[in-house]
């Protein structure tokens, strides 16, 4: 999956280097909106392997190394989700942004229906994170037996 968002990474990467001089400001906006969005899709697929591999196969010893991420080894379950939420929120925004501005960029207009949909989708997703954070937040404060 790396590899593949890799290529379409450098593939997109490639198309803004070469075609930069001619073309609008709105459009490069738009392609580095769609780098940022690939990277943050890799970020949480990077994120879920290895928070996986810790919680469920065995812990990664990198404790001595100076490049080792702050949450890694910290990142329980429950924090992993929320990881995860966050994240899928961010690329959900991304997405409805740009959504927004290649349909105004080609002169088209999203029909109410399709803009309630994506921003009801977008919301949704945003409600989710923050219920997970408030049971996350009641399991904490409850004492254990």
């Amino acid at each position: 999956g790396l590899v593949c968002l890799l290529i379409k990474f450098g593939q997109e990467f490639l198309h803004i280097i070469m075609t930069v001089v001619d073309t609008p400001e709105r459009e490069i906006v738009l392609s580095i909106l769609a780098l940022v969005d690939i990277t943050l899709v890799a970020n949480l697929l990077i994120m879920v392997i290895f928070s996986g591999y810790e919680n469920f196969v065995s812990k990664i010893d990198v404790n001595s190394h100076e490049d080792k991420p702050h949450w890694m080894g910290k990142v329980d379950y429950s924090g992993l989700k929320l990881k995860l939420i966050g994240s899928i929120v961010a690329i959900s925004a991304i997405d409805l942004l740009k959504a927004f501005m290649h349909a105004s960029n080609q002169g088209e207009m999203l029909t109410n229906t399709q803009m309630a949909w994506m921003v009801g989708i977008h919301a949704t997703f945003i409600i989710s994170g923050v219920l997970f954070a408030i049971m996350d937040k009641i399991a904490e404060d409850t004492p254990h037996h």
